[in-house]
């Protein structure tokens, strides 16, 4: 093999060779991560209205965001949606609170399951597309209201 070609496979060898082995960079750890959390206690009012509430810390978002809660109590498959809030996504940590009236199934205070999720709506060549940022699940004691 001539010399000329012979050294361009091996410094071409040698660049792929520092390349697969170079470490990665990591990620900035002062990132804010993005979550959702569910208060350990739910209100709930003698005519079937819920108020759910907790924390959220979101970022990155392009279209509007919402804070969205569904309980189950009873039945676990069964979640009825409890309202939704407007979410502001700048990395700071923030409150919702969302209330919602149920009227399929009594509610009884006692213990039940909350999930939130914050949900981005994305638009996406002109149809706006779900983008789910964080959820988060607990397990909370409904008091009367």
């Amino acid at each position: 093999m001539p010399l000329r070609p012979a050294l361009a496979a091996a410094l071409g060898s040698a660049a792929l060779l520092c390349a697969a082995v170079a470490p990665a960079t990591a990620a900035p750890t002062d990132a804010p991560a993005e979550s959702v959390t569910v208060d350990a206690t739910g209100r709930l009012a003698d005519d079937g209205t819920v108020t759910l509430s907790g924390t959220y810390t979101c970022t990155g978002a392009t279209g509007p965001v919402f804070i969205s809660s569904s309980l189950s109590q009873d039945t676990p498959n069964y979640r009825h949606g409890i309202g939704g809030t407007q979410a502001v996504c700048d990395g700071a940590e923030h409150h919702w609170k969302n209330t919602g009236t149920v009227t399929s199934e009594k509610l009884k205070p006692g213990a039940a399951h909350v999930e939130a999720t914050i949900l981005e709506l994305r638009n996406t060549g002109g149809l706006p597309l779900p983008s789910f940022h964080a959820t988060g699940e607990q397990d909370i004691t409904l008091a009367k209201a």
